[in-house]
């Protein structure tokens, strides 16, 4: 009887001091949330606008930190940060970039930061990295995409290899592009596609070149019928009128997620941390579709245009194993469709 009257008497004094415990810890939360200030480096490869947006909304939530942020093409950022890296100081606490396997060669040389405390339970595991360095922000997926009178209705990779698209074919190349050089590794780690479906391609008369934009005009405006392609170019222009089309072929598309690291020279590593926390949030994954990109949060309706999240089907892609064997694929694909 003595031990059940301990039991009975301890336990709402156990419960209460959970309760005040709790209580200090989110306190806690709200006052380091508070104290977040100061100056924020942020380099990015976003447009300006999707930038000045993505800030803004960030300060609406820290107006207490000052960010300064450069923009520019994914290259043209990391060659700048590779000569601040000569010179020994690195200016940026964050970088928002194109695409993972550059991020991946930087976790290799130990630039970047973990944020162990980063929630990423909610997101599929394949697009993040597991060590907690870079994390995936959105998903820009390349698939086909095809003038509205193109005679052949693609819905798979295989149907650019029909007779009636020969002559017919507009890609970017993988060696001005990343997110064709993404695509490249993943449609050619296909196991029912391979590097014989590239060697079709060529044959098929496709003379890969430049970047998403040059071939998108070309198919827009009839030049070509059929094309790989990001999505929401061809998405954003069906929707303005233009006469194309998009398909997410039924074997899966690639995806340059736009990932977001902590350098670990940040010199305000608890802002860099809430600026991730943000772009990983409901809040920054809303943010994310509002500006007509397909969020990486499965919880977010896409945007209009966009197929219900769970209808989408990724290509598998290993950052590590695209950064190991980037040289032999580009190699491999200057072989097949030359310099």
């Amino acid at each position: 009887m003595r031990t059940a009257r301990h039991r009975i008497t301890q336990g709402p004094f156990d419960m209460k001091k959970l309760l005040i415990a709790a209580a200090a810890l989110v306190a806690a939360g709200q006052v380091h949330a508070a104290d977040i200030s100061g100056k924020l480096v942020l380099y990015t490869s976003q447009p300006n606008e999707d930038a000045q947006q993505t800030v803004d909304a960030f300060k609406a939530k820290h107006p207490a930190v000052e960010v300064e942020w450069v923009r520019d093409g994914t290259t043209q950022v990391m060659a700048k940060l590779r000569a601040e890296f000569e010179a020994g100081a690195p200016k940026p606490d964050v970088l928002l970039i194109a695409d993972t396997v550059t991020m991946e060669s930087l976790k290799r040389e130990g630039r970047l930061m973990a944020h162990d405390g980063a929630d990423v339970s909610t997101y599929d595991p394949a697009i993040m990295d597991k060590d907690k360095t870079y994390f995936s922000t959105k998903l820009i997926t390349t698939g086909i995409m095809y003038h509205a009178d193109a005679p052949v209705k693609p819905t798979s990779y295989k149907d650019l290899l029909k007779p009636e698209v020969k002559g017919q074919l507009a890609m970017p190349s993988p060696l001005t592009s990343g997110a064709a050089t993404i695509h490249m590794v993943a449609v050619t780690s296909h196991p029912d596609l391979g590097w014989a479906y590239y060697e079709g391609l060529a044959e098929q008369g496709a003379n890969p070149q430049g970047g998403n934009g040059g071939v998108y005009k070309a198919i827009a405006g009839g030049e070509k019928l059929y094309g790989f392609m990001v999505d929401y170019l061809p998405i954003r222009g069906k929707a303005d009128g233009a006469p194309v089309e998009f398909v997410f072929p039924e074997e899966g598309v690639s995806a340059v997620t736009e990932p977001v690291a902590i350098l670990s020279t940040a010199q305000n590593p608890d802002a860099a941390k809430a600026f991730v926390d943000f772009l990983l949030s409901q809040d920054g994954q809303t943010l994310a579709a509002a500006q007509g990109y397909l969020p990486a949060h499965p919880a977010v309706a896409p945007p209009a245009g966009f197929p219900a999240r769970d209808t989408i089907k990724l290509l598998d892609f290993d950052p590590a194993a695209a950064l190991e064997g980037d040289a032999a694929n580009k190699a491999k694909f200057t072989e097949i469709f030359g310099g």
